[in-house]
């Protein structure tokens, strides 16, 4: 079958894409702003390159339609902290994408610790095996998208190499683990 994207609604295009571009990485972003720390994940990620360090990622809006505090955050303090999403931390991440009053801290309504380690920048999480310290790159305009793309520049990645990192990923509608690796043809 053939889906032509201007026949489809918004949000019938964005299942087709999310069923069918897998598995998709989570960043699960902290920001903070006038002393609130905001974690949300989005699984909508991805590296856009290596030089310079810069990835991607595709914030949508809230239900009335105004700016998540994720995206507002970015904009207004032009710093985040990317944390990337394992099995430990699946149902806390799953948990601080609901859509709380940006005074409220999905830290403190969903019990996830951070821990302060770049400079200037928001907390990680504290359980992460891997987080990136991020600055406002650029916004990518659409035009009338129901998300919007903004780039962002990797200042310092900090890996815990004590812990093996197991990533999880999205699909469709649910998560997965990675599984078995498989070696490439020589």
């Amino acid at each position: 079958m053939i889906y032509n994207i201007e026949e489809l609604s918004k949000n019938k295009t964005y299942h087709l894409m999310a069923n069918t571009i897998i598995p998709r990485p989570i960043a699960w972003i902290v920001t903070k702003n006038n002393g609130i720390i905001n974690i949300a994940p989005f699984s909508f990620f991805a590296p856009l390159s290596a030089q310079p360090a810069t990835v991607v990622v595709s914030i949508g809006k809230k239900e009335d339609g105004s700016l998540k505090d994720t995206m507002a955050n970015i904009q207004e303090t032009k710093k985040c902290t990317l944390c990337m999403v394992d099995e430990y931390n699946l149902e806390k991440m799953h948990y601080s994408s609901a859509e709380l009053d940006k005074s409220i801290s999905e830290a403190d309504k969903f019990d996830i610790d951070t821990k302060q380690i770049f400079d200037n920048f928001p907390p990680m999480i504290e359980s992460a095996t891997v987080a990136y310290s991020c600055t406002f790159n650029q916004l990518i305009d659409l035009g009338d998208a129901q998300t919007q793309p903004v780039v962002l520049n990797v200042e310092n990645i900090f890996i815990n190499e004590d812990k093996e990192f197991n990533p999880v990923a999205r699909i469709a509608r649910e998560y997965s683990l990675l599984g078995k690796k498989i070696k490439a043809p020589k």
